[in-house]
């Protein structure tokens, strides 16, 4: 799954640390979610989408996802 964090992450100036610290997780996790070996769970989504102020689908990209 394609996501905008790296994009939104650098427009704020953060680093993948201080973005894990802000949100929960470890840096491994934010690596794993930039680079799509990892798919966030509806939680660590919601929290992504929050703390950059958007709604999930304009963090995470669903266009990819079967129904």
């Amino acid at each position: 799954m394609d996501t905008r964090i790296p994009e939104l992450r650098k427009a704020r100036r953060l680093s993948q640390q201080e973005l894990a610290d802000a949100v929960g997780v470890t840096r491994q996790t934010i690596t794993s979610l930039e680079v799509g070996k990892y798919t966030a769970s509806l939680v660590l989504a919601y929290k992504l989408a929050r703390y950059f102020g958007l709604p999930i689908e304009q963090v995470f990209d669903f266009s990819e996802v079967e129904e």
